[in-house]
């Protein structure tokens, strides 16, 4: 029987993948339409499930679903109804499940489906800035749908992740409090104190202390040097087990629609994060199952 995974994080600490839609480009995919990673769930799942199993392989122990970037208002405008969106949504999480089945270590293993940032479906790089101009109750009903299939839709937690603000973290907080769906919080931030839209990360933390469902609290997708600082903060503020996953240390340019700048290796950095706190660890874009094998052995 599958262990939950806020227990094993009571344990110790417990590896994730790392940037599933990077390295489905990397095998020859071509994501460079709106839906990103989910684009595939609807031309070539299997690819999807077997870059879950390259992960899993490598010693990841989480599978975070291909379900970032899709939205309602994205997939209508790519000509999928609302019944066809929610089939999606749950497919996305039925293939992170099916590249588990391949995992060593079957019952300590978990799926997380993945509950990207509002600014995810603009696919316009809105999700590192936060500035969306919407109210917490604008963002609540936007979420409020997707929140309620994925959470029914098999996954062990939700992973709400590379969230830029705190009226989107206020917003997810309050949908997600009461409904008992195990779940993580993870900002995206603009410097070691911050979230992209500028405010004091210790806020969002904050908000997450208190609501049960929230098993873990920390970053993502933020270069590795800044992750350190927020680590401790986050430990601190929450009082809960911290996640940690950056990406490689490139910047995406939501123009030219490709990553610049050099990036640098997770490997040395962990045990520093693990000792303030992270149990969820593991690598965001153009993290590559090669790196989570080193990670795997690092931990």
């Amino acid at each position: 029987m599958r262990s939950d995974l806020a227990s094993a994080l009571a344990e110790g600490t417990v590896l994730l993948d790392g940037g599933l839609a990077t390295e489905l480009e990397t095998t020859g995919h071509d994501l460079s339409g709106s839906l990103w990673s989910g684009r595939l769930l609807l031309e070539s799942p299997e690819a999807v499930t077997a870059a879950h199993a390259r992960f899993f392989a490598a010693g990841a122990r989480v599978a975070t679903t291909a379900s970032y970037q899709l939205s309602y208002d994205g997939l209508a405008a790519v000509g999928v109804d609302r019944r066809a969106a929610d089939a999606l949504l749950r497919r996305s999480v039925e293939v992170a499940a099916t590249a588990r089945a391949s995992a060593a270590d079957l019952e300590r293993c978990w799926v997380a489906a993945s509950v990207g940032p509002y600014g995810a479906a603009l696919a316009d790089g809105s999700e590192y800035r936060g500035d969306y101009g919407l109210t917490v109750a604008q963002l609540r009903a936007w979420h409020r749908p997707r929140l309620e299939v994925l959470a029914t839709a098999g996954a062990d937690v939700l992973a709400i992740e590379t969230i830029p603000s705190l009226a989107e973290v206020e917003a997810l907080l309050s949908e997600i409090a009461g409904t008992g769906m195990p779940c993580w919080l993870s900002l995206t931030c603009a410097s070691p104190s911050t979230t992209r839209a500028g405010e004091p990360a210790a806020e969002a933390f904050a908000m997450a202390r208190d609501v049960a469902e929230v098993i873990a609290v920390g970053v993502n997708c933020l270069p590795p040097s800044d992750a350190g600082p927020l680590v401790t903060e986050a430990a601190h503020v929450a009082g809960k087990p911290v996640v940690v996953y950056p990406n490689s240390g490139e910047t995406w340019d939501a123009v030219a629609r490709s990553w610049q700048g050099t990036g640098s290796q997770l490997v040395g950095e962990t045990a520093g994060w693990v000792a303030d706190g992270a149990r969820l660890v593991g690598g965001c874009c153009r993290v590559t199952p090669a790196e989570i094998a080193a990670l795997a052995a690092e931990l």
